[in-house]
């Protein structure tokens, strides 16, 4: 699902071609681990502001550093997705693979390679 796909998030430090002799899988830094790519499926309220996209390729071995990427890559999101004090909003709930990050670890959530995180409002009236 996510192979070699360009990434909304990563900063683009790869751009200089400093190291002629680096053989070593792009965007590896040796001293982290990899993180996985996630596809971060937006709700149609929010995609104004990732430049209309419906799902975006995003970085992170957790629910928390895979939305602080995306807020990253699109700062118009982090106001609608995450409170003052970093927390997700009240109305908005987040999934990984159709489960409840509520119900999980919540921004701890594990995040797997081509795991679907998916952004959803809560929908209230009567």
């Amino acid at each position: 699902m996510s192979s070699s796909a360009p990434s909304s998030s990563a900063p683009s430090s790869s751009a200089t071609s400093s190291s002629a002799t680096s053989a070593a899988a792009p965007h590896q830094d040796v001293n982290q681990s990899v993180s996985a790519i996630a596809t971060v499926r937006l709700p149609t309220v929010l995609r104004p502001q990732a430049a209309g996209q419906t799902t975006v390729e995003i970085a992170g071995t957790t629910v928390g550093e895979v939305i602080a990427n995306l807020v990253e890559a699109y700062p118009g999101l982090g106001a609608s997705v995450l409170d003052d004090d970093g927390n997700v909003r009240k109305f908005v709930n987040l999934y990984v693979d159709d489960e409840d990050i509520r119900f999980l670890d919540g921004l701890g959530t594990a995040v797997a390679d081509g795991d679907e995180v998916a952004i959803l409002p809560a929908v209230a009236g009567g």
